[in-house]
């Protein structure tokens, strides 16, 4: 596998996406018995024979078909119903495993509604190894979205990501490469590219379907397109040694000739610069060379602006000619541009977004990771390889040892009034801390009005610790991730947190980001919590000044491109957060995160409940609960499954969660803080013991029934009443409702 620069891959851009999906455990396979593990207990659910029955089955919240209201369309920043206007959001993860067909395909599109998911992200190139097309490709496109429909669950395709093609040195119309390169950047600007990754779409959305012959262009199941995955010429990849010559020479002649048109000359042009040249520089050929993206973003030389500002004009134009041919080939769903991040932040971070606000919604991508390091450690889990545990609830480093650090994926700032998608994100495997993902996800999510959230990556559509070598720090198929989507999913879904006031407005002058002055409000940008101490407390906010990143806990952030004067008015921030005691409170009153300890408190009508450290929190006391544990790392949510009020509620969801990890997994110390795998384990997954009490202070407790449900969701015996539940050590779900409202 080809080095990059640090941090240039992240969780998805590994090589293991070039086979993405390969799903062999539909295969009858031997599951090895649990090792003795005092404290934990196997999680291994039978297979699920979706019975109608189930009192717990989410298919209920997706439509009766995806579709059946219309297209998807963008309205008011949100996602919408275009037969109805009613705002949607999503729950969705990338996948389903792309061997999948027939039965096994249904039964896999029967699994993720049932959990709550309404969207899946299908991830993959219709070409060969050639980048010709591959007509079984746009089969099973057709396919996936057939199952999906008739589940309620829309399909959103990204079919381009530079890391699944490498140019064969004699390539016809990728000139230049050597066999071993990917062609970063190049679709941006080489016009034969574009014309073949135009009929690689064509292809695609206007093949008809083989059972009643409509073409995807025509189908309202189609959420959505994607551009290109991953690649910009704003971040590490765009470098000398990563295009050939060839792809130089068309890239520079484009620059030379828009220099000459802003200046009359390239004379000119270099004497307005008035400093050196750089080797590539071609003037009599009238070509002109790139700086280093490090130069660029650092030194903001004239030069480094007309090249950010050249850059920016020709990426922001690829996106619109691309979306004109969607829109022209008759596409009626939503359009994004691209999800990558920049090589700063803070300065090439807004020019990147503003190339976006060509499509419908605004995407990105973003992972909790886990310091893991080691041979191929971007895509797999071996042994020998070395991990650090951490907490998003503390915002623990990467490297533990270090101080807190202010960043991570549910940051989620909303630029130019248009719906937000995080279309890949995970926290990955071997951390003990991946339980807290997914409620964090849903109720931060929820607080900053976030419009879909695409987990990473369902390679396996059973409870299978190790579904493939090569992509085991993602797997979906686990307790701690697919486990926990239920009342993830209807928080999420159902707005059952409340979106935070807009906290910050920011109004970001185009030509002033083009002159590389920034914003103040980086994304995937981290302060740690020295740094953190010297960001202003009041509303005026002095120019190079930085915007708390905690705000994202407490509220909505929202950024404008404006051709007019720039301005950043930020509410006070000190009723929300508190670093003295390292509290942040959302604005609604209905979340607050403990970061000194790790505690994450719900307390909303609808949803109720308690994450984290569970014994540094003590007995919690919420509106309608009250939540006793002794587990250091643990997770009880209640949430409504009839949309009422917990307090008036007849059916509630009770979910409860502690840690996982494969059967046999062992590490060894390496340091106070990171450990080194010995074992990388094996089917099934362990759960640590669950424990502890809820109570709810409802005057009929006593009338409501709690039956403990199995791994599927069915019953398996009363447990009491809500007056008094005490958790068992294996059961994560328990239905509490009336009898009469016992069952669906």
């Amino acid at each position: 596998m080809k080095t990059f620069p640090s941090g240039c891959l992240g969780a998805a851009t590994a090589v293991a996406l070039l086979i993405l999906g390969c799903d062999h455990i539909w295969a009858s396979a031997s599951r090895q018995p649990a090792e003795g593990n005092p404290g934990w207990f196997a999680f291994d659910p039978q297979p699920d024979p979706f019975a109608a029955d189930c009192p717990l089955d989410l298919r209920f919240l997706n439509e009766k078909f995806a579709g059946e209201h219309g297209f998807i369309g963008a309205r008011d920043g949100q996602f919408v119903h275009t037969g109805n206007g009613q705002p949607v959001r999503f729950w969705a993860v990338n996948g389903p495993p792309r061997e999948l067909t027939g039965d096994a395909l249904r039964q896999c599109a029967r699994l993720l509604a049932k959990r709550g998911v309404n969207l899946v992200r299908v991830h993959g190139g219709l070409f060969d190894k050639d980048g010709e097309l591959d007509p079984a490709a746009v089969r099973h496109a057709l396919e996936i979205v057939a199952a999906m429909k008739a589940e309620g669950i829309y399909t959103h395709f990204s079919i381009y990501f530079p890391l699944w093609f490498t140019p064969r040195p004699d390539h016809p119309w990728l000139r230049g490469y050597d066999g071993r390169q990917h062609p970063f950047a190049a679709l941006l600007f080489n016009p034969e590219f574009q014309e073949k990754y135009r009929s690689w779409w064509r292809a695609l959305l206007t093949t008809p379907a083989p059972k009643n012959g409509k073409a995807l262009i025509d189908e309202p199941a189609v959420f959505g397109v994607e551009m290109q995955n991953e690649d910009s010429f704003f971040f590490w990849t765009f470098a000398e040694n990563n295009l050939p010559d060839a792809q130089w020479r068309l890239l520079e002649k484009r620059f030379g000739d828009w220099l000459v048109k802003k200046y009359g000359s390239l004379d000119a042009a270099f004497a307005r610069w008035n400093g050196p040249k750089v080797k590539r520089d071609a003037p009599a050929e009238g070509r002109v060379g790139f700086r280093p993206l490090w130069n660029i973003f650092n030194e903001k030389s004239a030069r480094d602006q007309d090249t950010a500002t050249f850059l920016l004009e020709v990426q922001t134009q690829f996106y619109a000619d691309t979306y004109a041919f969607l829109r022209r080939l008759g596409f009626k769903g939503v359009i994004a541009a691209s999800n990558w991040m920049t090589a700063s932040p803070d300065v090439l971070g807004p020019l990147e977004k503003l190339s976006y606000t060509v499509g419908d919604f605004l995407d990105r991508h973003g992972y909790f990771n886990c310091n893991q390091k080691g041979e191929e450690a971007e895509w797999s889990l071996r042994v020998g390889h070395t991990y650090s545990d951490r907490s998003a609830l503390r915002f623990d480093a990467e490297d533990a040892a270090k101080p807190k650090q202010f960043v991570n994926p549910v940051m989620d700032p909303h630029y130019a009034g248009k719906p937000s998608m995080i279309s890949e994100t995970t926290f990955s495997r071997p951390n003990r801390y991946r339980s807290e993902a997914p409620l964090y996800y849903a109720v931060y999510g929820a607080v900053q009005g976030s419009d879909a959230l695409v987990q990473f990556a369902l390679d396996g559509a059973r409870w299978t610790v190790k579904p493939n070598y090569w992509m085991q720090p993602w797997t979906l198929m686990s307790p701690a991730m697919m486990g926990q989507f239920p009342a993830a999913a209807l928080i999420f879904r159902r707005g059952l947190v409340t979106p935070g006031r807009v906290l910050a407005q920011v109004r970001l002058n185009k030509t002033d980001l083009a002159r590389l002055q920034g914003t103040p409000l980086p994304q995937d940008a981290a302060l740690d919590e020295l740094r953190l101490r010297d960001l202003p407390d009041g509303t005026a906010l002095a120019p190079g000044r930085r915007i708390d990143p905690l705000i994202h806990f407490a509220g909505r952030t929202a950024v404008e491109f404006t051709d007019g004067p720039g301005a950043t008015v930020v509410s006070d921030l000190r009723p929300f957060i508190d670093l003295a005691r390292q509290t942040v409170t959302s604005t609604t009153g209905e979340l607050k995160l403990d970061y000194a300890h790790g505690v994450l408190t719900v307390n909303a009508a609808r949803a109720q409940g308690v994450s984290g450290n569970l014994r540094a929190a003590g007995t919690t006391e919420l509106k309608d609960l009250v939540i006793t544990s002794d587990l250091d790392l643990g997770h009880i949510i209640a949430v409504s499954l009839d949309d009422q009020p917990l307090a008036t509620s007849g059916r509630i969801l009770l979910q409860v969660m502690s840690e996982e990890q494969a059967s046999g997994f062992a590490t060894e110390p390496v340091s106070p803080t990171v450990k080194r795998i010995v074992n990388i384990g094996h089917d099934p997954w362990q759960v640590k013991e669950l424990k502890g009490t809820v109570r709810l202070k409802r005057a009929d407790a006593t009338r409501l029934k709690v039956t403990a449900l199995d791994f599927n969701g069915y019953p398996a015996g009363v447990v009491s009443t809500a007056q008094h539940i005490e958790l068992r050590p294996t059961t994560l779900y328990y239905l509490i409702a009336s009898n009469s409202q016992s069952r669906n």
